[in-house]
């Protein structure tokens, strides 16, 4: 199978898992607060540690492979993360949606119910994870993208129950919660898609490709899930909870990748 098709069907499988984390509302088993903000720790830390041992460090080596030590694989590493923090700093300016503690953000849209804007964006926070499991495939180490993909999918999970939570608070069915949680993640296939083709097409774009990703990563952990994850004031939990996902991320790159 090329790494086009797998890198679509990584991204695909790691999006998929934002179903997986919805079903609890299916079952209607509670999810505590506490519980969720200490999930949603754990997914800030799977990124963390894929961002820097699964796209900047092999960025860095990439690099240095096709223009040697020095200087200019770090400015490539620089360039990659801050554009990448550009991109969705941009599409938070243009895309109408609800962040928890700041509010709306981007475009004013009254006509959109908050709820909606909460939906639009996770949907949003899942575009950088989607082009980082293809730029990973792209990078034809495929054991190392396989366990990328893991990562991303395991994070996916309780970002999809807070979306499903979030529209049943809302007075919504749970098939219907469950439904628009999953759909959240399909576009993660769509970015795939974009990332491995782009690198596919030119190994010169690879390394400028993982620090990208990592660097729109980087963004979304700072600017949205930290503050989510301290905002009940379980900032304790869910900073255990980000330091078990760095560790679980950075075991399974070292065993697997």
């Amino acid at each position: 199978m090329n790494v086009i098709a797998l890198g679509l069907l990584g991204s695909l499988a790691a999006g998929l898992m934002t179903a997986v984390g919805a079903l609890p509302i299916l079952v209607g088993k509670a999810v505590s607060r506490r519980t969720n903000d200490v999930l949603l720790g754990f997914a800030a830390g799977v990124m963390l540690s894929a961002s820097y041992f699964s796209l900047i460090i092999p960025g860095l080596e990439i690099s240095a492979g096709l223009y040697g030590e020095g200087a200019v694989p770090a400015l490539i590493a620089a360039g990659g993360i801050l554009l990448g923090a550009a991109a969705i700093y941009a599409l938070d300016e243009r895309v109408p949606h609800q962040h928890f503690i700041k509010g709306l953000e981007g475009p004013k849209a009254a006509s959109v119910r908050k709820i909606w804007l909460f939906v639009i964006a996770i949907t949003l926070h899942n575009v950088p994870e989607g082009l980082a499991v293809g730029v990973g495939f792209g990078g034809g180490d495929i054991g190392a993208a396989t366990t990328l993909a893991l990562g991303i999918g395991l994070q996916n999970a309780p970002e999809g129950l807070a979306v499903a939570l979030a529209l049943q608070s809302e007075g919504y069915g749970k098939m219907y919660a469950f439904l628009v949680a999953a759909a959240t993640g399909l576009v993660e296939p769509i970015a795939g898609l974009a990332g491995v083709i782009a690198v596919s097409a030119s190994q010169i774009l690879l390394p400028w490709g993982l620090t990208f990703a990592a660097g729109a990563m980087i963004y979304v952990i700072s600017n949205e899930i930290i503050p989510e994850t301290h905002r009940h004031g379980h900032h304790k939990a869910a900073t255990t909870g980000l330091i078990v996902g760095v560790v679980v991320m950075l075991f399974l790159d070292v065993v697997f990748g």
